[in-house]
Parts: C-alpha cells; structure tokens; sequence
C-alpha cells in the first residue's frame, strides 16, 4: 500500500484505499486527489520528498472524504493551492455537507468520522490561472454531483470513483451512486474511450475499461431490476432497503444506512422518473408500487 507506479512519462499513481495520481509539470508534482486522512498525506508527502518533487497543487476529483481527506494537511505543510469546482468545491470547503446530504439532516455522532467527514480545506475553482491547463477535463456524472476525471499529456485517465471492480460489486451488490440516469450516460461514454492506460479509483489500472464498464452497467440494471420486483407488492422506502440487505447477506450500520440507503432512494427516484415505479401515501406511509 502506497506505492508509487509509473504509468506515463511524467504520470503515475500511488496505490492507496482510493488511488492518487501524481503528473509532473513546473518542476513539480500535481496530485490527483490526496488520499482519507491526514496519515495518507504524510505518506504522500513522504513520497514526494523522496523523489525530491515539490508539491505544486492538488486537483480534486470529487469531494467524497476518502478523496480529499489528505488535503488540508498537505495544504498545511506545504501552502499548496487545491482545485474543484461547483458543488464538489463546496463540500471540499464545508465538509460537513456530505454526511448532512447522506443523511437527510444533522448527521448523529456516528456519522461525523473520518469516513464521512473530512478536514476542511481551502479550494480554488478549475478556472484558476495556476490550474495545469494541460490537465484534459472529463465531466463524469452521476457518482456524485459534479466529479470529474483527467486525462494527462501521457494519455493517461484518472476515472475516480466512476465505476467499481468486479470484486467489489460481486461483495457489496450496490455502489453508491448520486443520479442513476446520470452514471449510466457516464458509464456508456466511458465504455467508448481509448487511452493508453485507466486508473480508476478502485479497481485496477487497465488499458482497456470497456468490459468492466459494461459491468458496472449490468449491476446497475440488475439492482434496478430487483428494487421493482420489490414493488409488486407496494412497500416503503425501509421496507425496500430492509429486503435488499437481507437478500444480498449486508450487514446493516450506520455508514451502510446512509450510503446504500440514499443509493436506493436515488434509484427509487429514477424508475419513478422513467415511469417503472408510481408512489402513493397511505396511512401518511410513502409507499412505492410497480406500474
């Protein structure tokens, strides 16, 4: 763990929890996200120091904590300029949003943690002037709310949090996803790239992503498929998330309510967007019914 790997001529990444690109440019190293926690940016910057590369910036691929958890620690030490933009700039500057938004209010003690909840930090836009311009941007949707990939000078494509390995689908069913209609049309247009390598954030680099996008594609209409026929019979929200946990052998917590609950919701909301499932109130119950 934390070991840095060349994958282009100035482009590499250190394999960690949530894998952290490094491009080297102006005489130093951008990071492409900075690991969960104040210890990975110790090791991080332990790296750095090593090869004698001096940190120039982060760019932030989304504001999920074990993305930028890294941040103000290295920000600290090193008076580094960190780069995001839209909503994800605001939960980087205000973490506390994203256990609030997980949650649907003041997230309790145990959601305020370091997986949840991030150091904040201090966030200039993409726009910046000392944003490395060749750094290609690549909207990808749908995860989370404005989460972005990069495609380096070597042609290499930091894909973030986009789609998940096999192994980890086939072990936790359902990966955490913000707008379904979304991260499918992110994960189609990802199917169709060519790059000369893929560095996804938790699955392994490749050169070839279109298999295991089309996967992550299967998954998605798989737990679709089931949350409808859940709904035969007109149910709750808990109701859905209770029979999906039981179903796929998962074990019920605090973290796994939040994530894997507001995942189902988001997927409720979509097949009663795309007309599959139809909602009624009955004894001041939200119940949802196949159409």
């Amino acid at each position: 763990m934390f070991e840095l790997n060349q994958v282009g001529e100035r482009t590499y990444y250190i394999e960690s929890p949530a894998k952290i690109g490094v491009y080297l440019a102006d005489g130093g190293a951008y990071l492409i996200d900075s690991g969960n926690d104040k210890d990975a940016g110790r090791k991080v910057r332990k790296i750095l120091d090593d090869n004698g590369w001096k940190l120039r910036g982060i760019v932030n691929t989304h504001s999920n904590a074990d993305h930028i958890g890294g941040n103000r620690y290295l920000q600290q030490q090193t008076g580094c300029k960190i780069f995001s933009t839209g909503i994800e700039k605001a939960f980087t500057e205000n973490p506390i949003l994203e256990p609030s938004f997980l949650y649907g209010g003041f997230p309790c003690k145990e959601l305020r943690h370091k997986f949840l909840l991030a150091a904040e930090s201090e966030v200039t836009d993409f726009s910046d002037g000392d944003f490395p311009s060749e750094l290609e941007i690549i909207p990808l949707g749908g995860h989370f709310f404005n989460m972005t990939g990069f495609r380096t000078p070597d042609d290499v494509v930091f894909l973030a949090d986009c789609l998940s390995s096999r192994e980890t689908l086939d072990k936790y069913r359902i990966g955490f996803i913000y707008d379904v209609a979304e991260y499918l049309n992110t994960l189609e247009r990802v199917k169709g790239m060519t790059a000369k390598m893929f560095v996804p954030s938790h699955a392994a680099a490749t050169d070839n992503i279109a298999e295991l996008a089309q996967y992550n594609i299967d998954k998605v209409n798989e737990i679709a498929d089931r949350i409808t026929a859940l709904c035969e019979t007109p149910s709750s929200f808990e109701r859905v998330l209770q029979s999906l946990f039981s179903e796929y052998g998962l074990k019920m917590t605090f973290e796994q309510y939040v994530l894997v609950g507001s995942t189902v919701r988001s997927y409720l909301a979509w097949l009663h967007d795309t007309g599959r499932l139809d909602v009624s109130f009955e004894d001041n119950i939200m119940l949802w019914r196949k159409n």
